[in-house]
């Protein structure tokens, strides 16, 4: 700072009221400065302006999966509003387990963000005490409970998975199996789906789960173990994922059977090329930009102060019919 006020020709004061507030220096000085920081390559030093104005202006991001596009496009769209507001986003990918999340919960506290987003609502007790104690504001998104840590921005999996097996039932279908990946929120949507599907056409609901994440290879052996170990013989399928969806709709056509016909395939997610494919996948779609923005402007209200907020942000879901039901 001392340098680029001399190559400025002001006081080093001067340099430091341009870099916290701009407004306070004239154009012509202000031009001045950012030249000199310019020809310098000087990179101001953000932890010592946080600890004057105890803000650190970066914001904790915590997703399980970075290669998972329904994650990313969340994160995308919810940096994007903290960006326009002169926020940075401090990003880690935690995995499914909850003891992996509190490490990195405890790692980013640590860094003192302004706030922090977390993905879904079950935390581990330690990790929900940390951010409590932190007292900044938390969103989770992706999910949502009565009794968010601050403010939940999502949709409710179990009616998701109730609304699934209406829609499956009213289409005709009266045998349905389940392709699942291992994570809480996938279990919670075939276990509210197989529980209404049952009580609406009765018997029991075959389930290939998966502890690892969603995959086209996952899928395919999903169908096969429905089929080859577990019984079933036709009917829906309802996928944790249109990724898992596609590979059962590449395993019904290696087997050479019939879709809808023979088995009918739903997904979840929506992911870009769930309508592109053939035959097109019917999906439940939530809008993940939306999640996102709303996340980022409800942050944004708590560390204004502005209040107003709801606890609760309740964005739903919506069935896409297409051709594979």
């Amino acid at each position: 700072m001392e340098t680029v006020g001399r190559l400025a020709g002001v006081s080093q004061v001067t340099v430091s009221r341009a870099l916290s507030d701009p407004s306070k220096v004239s154009p012509k000085t202000l031009a001045k400065i950012r030249e000199a920081i310019e020809m310098t390559g000087f990179v101001p030093n953000a932890l010592a302006g946080a600890l004057a104005s105890s803000r650190s202006k970066l914001i904790s991001a915590l997703v399980p999966s970075i290669r998972n596009v329904v994650y990313s496009g969340m994160v995308q769209s919810f940096s994007a509003v903290m960006r326009d507001s002169g926020y940075q986003i401090m990003l880690s990918e935690t995995g499914f387990e909850p003891e992996d999340e509190e490490k990195l919960i405890e790692a980013h506290l640590s860094r003192r963000p302004d706030a922090m987003m977390l993905t879904g609502i079950h935390h581990s007790a330690q990790a929900r005490r940390m951010l409590l104690g932190a007292d900044i504001p938390v969103v989770e998104v992706w999910d949502i409970t009565d009794s968010p840590i601050d403010v939940c921005v999502g949709f409710s999996h179990t009616e998701t998975g109730r609304a699934v097996a209406d829609f499956a039932y009213a289409q005709g279908y009266r045998q349905a199996g389940c392709v699942s990946a291992g994570d809480e929120r996938a279990r919670r949507r075939m276990r509210a789906f197989s529980e209404r599907f049952t009580r609406l056409a009765g018997g029991e609901i075959p389930v290939a789960q998966f502890e690892s994440q969603a995959s086209l290879e996952r899928g395919r052996q999903g169908l096969a173990q429905l089929m080859d170990g577990q019984g079933f013989t036709g009917g829906v399928v309802f996928c944790s994922s249109d990724l898992l969806a596609h590979g059962v709709l590449v395993e019904a056509r290696t087997r050479g059977l019939d879709v809808p016909g023979q088995v009918a395939v739903i997904g979840f997610g929506d992911q870009d090329f769930s309508a592109f494919v053939s035959p097109a996948i019917t999906t439940v779609r939530v809008d993940m930009s939306a999640f996102g923005q709303s996340a980022a402007r409800a942050v944004l209200e708590r560390i204004e102060a502005q209040g107003g907020t709801q606890s609760v942000i309740d964005l739903g879901f919506e069935i896409v019919a297409r051709e594979s039901s």
